[in-house]
């Protein structure tokens, strides 16, 4: 005979909803968007050997290399155009790291190798009147909201024709007038309630816009990321925020920073949409980013999309990235982002030939070299230019209304006025 146990059993309708007479009904569940086709299942772990720190990899790294998943509302025209995007975000890139060893570069540089799809595909969605803020290894974004190669190029070597005149010798640079893009803030989560405000003024201008911003999943767990985001889902503004987990965190492991299984869980905790995305896959990133955008124009308020990848290197150009095991490298290699859409595009929807693939990079590298020619060849700022634009002097530029002129009730009602608390001074 079986012991009754003291607590009966919760019963549950096969939906994760439980039933009126369980002791836990008012147990709440919640979903987590997951769009991947491939959900890897290994884990990095500290370990110590001869006295040295490292880390190792449990679990299975032996897994197929899964298909792209069929977009619903790219068509040819714009999935070729999104991976035009990826080839010259990749090749500048790799021009830049050339320069900064001829030392022609001021500074370091941070690259996105690996997550070229992420920031291509996520500011692709974006409209005319939406307004994007990235981080610093978004360049591809930065590319397909307007910005040249030779910009981004001249911005690294601080030349008098960079967006920032040699003044900023790095990724800090944006345009509020004409392209909507916000400069990357080196303190990280700051972009965040940054994004949220334009929302905010746009809103109050009559308009709701989508806005876009980035934030790594070291930085995610700052206090601003969640102040931000905390912001903007009380106002319900249209905030689209990308978590790119790719893995590390510097030289931190993500396994060992947070303790949820994927970030986008968190989503939980602020009442708003969570989205999981294979962060190499363009069609996967940007159906979510639309439905996003979509989401964010309809005043519906944010979402949270977490896009998986792999940082292929290290911190900046002076991290070497030898903590990393080689086998992740192999494995995220073989995930290529750039590689998987030129066989999607090719092989799979054959919407190119292989010739007229070539062609296309070809293309990409005849407009590279001439950007990066034109980069060498610009002079570099005046010495005396330096005390210029410190400050906003008369006639520097015009702030006013992007979307109209906010609304505004004056009340004609006279008020009584309070009486104020005493103030005790010590």
């Amino acid at each position: 005979m079986k012991k009754k146990s003291k607590h009966p059993r919760s019963s549950s309708n096969g939906r994760g909803q439980r039933l009126p007479n369980s002791p836990i009904a008012t147990q709440r569940t919640y979903t987590i968007a997951d769009y991947r086709l491939e959900k890897p299942a290994f884990t990095i772990c500290q370990t110590c050997k001869d006295d040295v720190t490292c880390y190792e990899i449990k679990g299975d790294l032996s897994a197929p290399v899964p298909p792209i998943r069929e977009s619903k509302y790219l068509d040819k025209k714009k999935n070729l155009e999104i991976y035009r995007w990826m080839l010259l975000n990749r090749k500048m890139e790799t021009a830049l790291e050339n320069l900064y060893k001829q030392g022609k570069v001021v500074g370091g540089i941070y690259f996105g190798l690996g997550q070229e799809a992420c920031s291509c595909a996520s500011a692709y969605a974006l409209g005319p009147d939406d307004w994007m803020g990235p981080m610093i290894r978004n360049q591809g974004s930065l590319l397909v909201r307007g910005f040249s190669a030779r910009d981004i190029m001249m911005q690294y070597m601080a030349k008098a024709g960079s967006p920032t005149k040699g003044r900023d010798a790095s990724s800090h640079f944006g345009d509020i007038e004409k392209r909507n893009v916000v400069a990357p803030i080196s303190t990280l989560g700051d972009l965040i309630p940054v994004l949220a405000g334009v929302a905010l003024g746009a809103r109050l201008q009559g308009r709701n816009i989508a806005v876009m911003t980035y934030i790594g999943d070291g930085g995610q767990s700052t206090g601003v990321t969640y102040e931000g985001l905390n912001f903007a889902t009380v106002q319900n503004l249209g905030l689209v925020l990308f978590v790119e987990n790719n893995l590390w965190g510097y030289s931190t492991p993500a396994d060992m920073q947070f303790r949820v299984k994927d970030l986008a869980e968190r989503a939980i905790a602020y009442g708003i949409p969570g989205i999981i995305v294979d962060g190499t896959d363009a069609c996967q990133v940007y159906d979510a980013a639309h439905e996003a955008c979509e989401r964010a124009r309809r005043g519906e308020g944010p979402t949270l999309i977490e896009a998986k990848m792999m940082r292929m290197k290290g911190h900046a150009i002076h991290d070497a990235a030898d903590y990393v095991p080689k086998p992740l490298f192999e494995y995220w290699r073989k995930r290529d982002p750039i590689t998987r859409f030129e066989n999607y595009l090719v092989k799979a929807k054959k919407w190119m030939t292989p010739v007229e693939n070539e062609k296309l990079i070809a293309d990409v590298d005849r407009e590279l070299e001439a950007d990066r020619n034109f980069a060498v060849a610009s002079p570099m700022p005046e010495p005396e230019s330096a005390a210029g634009g410190v400050y906003c002097e008369q006639g520097c530029h015009e702030i006013k209304a992007k979307y109209g002129t906010p609304k505004t009730t004056i009340s004609t009602v006279a008020r009584p006025k309070k009486a104020e608390p005493a103030v005790h001074l010590k």
